[in-house]
């Protein structure tokens, strides 16, 4: 079943090379005000070029990833607002992505630069049920229970807090600023510097990574695979909302992002998914938040 929707020496190097360049390795560095590194975690500040909002050109950018124990990359993403959803005027627009509404995220929390790999899922749940091989291929052919059941024990076994991103962060990391219907500007020919879609893929997944980031230093934000939020699938409210998490029961699970086999429309940054909490499909994956303190 598929988816409902488809000094300036190192600047200059960069800029030569298009390549990250790491310009430090700080291992004590806050993830947030007034928390510490997790024990076990690392971190690595690296120059890399993005395209800011705004901005057709890509421009040297200093982003800090945090690892993981179990090799799993994070960047920060800080506290905001942005206006969810699309406009009317937005080309393949749904009529599920509006009402158009200001969201306020209060919290800033820790997003997987990556979709989770198989080589990361089969170390956690000692299985790698993907069609598509690949160690450092994203993981599919998971439910959403799946996917939560990995936050669940990979919690466990670090003492820490993993879980799904909300509907809401989802889509403010993914825009990273961004008002336009993808990432990086409104032009789908542009897409395939981002994303693995039905035009680059080759009717299959690949390695995470490889693709351009968005102005946060996130990967594979379109394409590759959809990814599953923790929101059941709903219209949206009218107005403000605050840290949104969507309604408190029904029978789909958002999916967001797009995947190798969608054409362009599918992957904006509005464009909304869904299946049933328990559908395995090759187009679907995921990627996690670490929220700070004890699980």
């Amino acid at each position: 079943m598929r988816t409902a929707k488809r000094g300036r020496t190192y600047l200059i190097l960069a800029l030569l090379l298009s390549v990250p360049v790491v310009i430090a390795a700080m291992a004590s560095e806050l993830v947030y005000s007034g928390e510490e590194l997790p024990g076990g975690w690392r971190s690595e500040t690296r120059i890399i070029l993005v395209k800011m909002p705004g901005s057709g050109e890509l421009e040297p950018k200093e982003i800090t990833y945090y690892t993981n124990e179990l090799g799993m990359e994070f960047v920060l993403v800080r506290p905001g607002e942005f206006m969810m959803g699309s406009t009317r005027r937005e080309p393949g627009r749904e009529g599920d992505e509006g009402p158009r509404h200001q969201v306020r995220i209060t919290k800033g929390f820790t997003m997987g630069a990556h979709e989770v790999t198989q080589e990361q899922y089969a170390e956690v749940m000692g299985r790698n049920p993907s069609k598509f091989s690949g160690a450092q291929n994203p993981v599919e052919q998971v439910s959403w229970n799946d996917a939560v059941e990995f936050c669940t024990r990979l919690s466990r076994k670090e003492g820490r807090t993993y879980r799904l991103p909300t509907e809401a962060e989802w889509e403010y990391a993914g825009r990273a600023g961004s008002t336009t219907a993808y990432c990086y500007g409104n032009d789908p020919g542009q897409l395939g510097e981002y994303a693995w879609y039905e035009g680059t893929s080759g009717e299959k997944t690949h390695q995470v990574g490889l693709k351009q980031p968005n102005a946060w230093g996130l990967y594979d934000v379109h394409g590759n695979v959809w990814e599953w939020c923790q929101d059941w699938y709903a219209d949206y409210k009218r107005g403000p909302a605050e840290d949104p998490v969507g309604v408190a029961s029904g029978v789909y699970r958002v999916v967001r992002g797009g995947s190798w086999f969608d054409y362009p429309l599918a992957f904006r940054s509005a464009s909304r998914g869904r299946n049933s909490p328990s559908c395995r499909s090759d187009d679907q994956g995921f990627r996690v938040v670490f929220a700070p303190g004890p699980s």
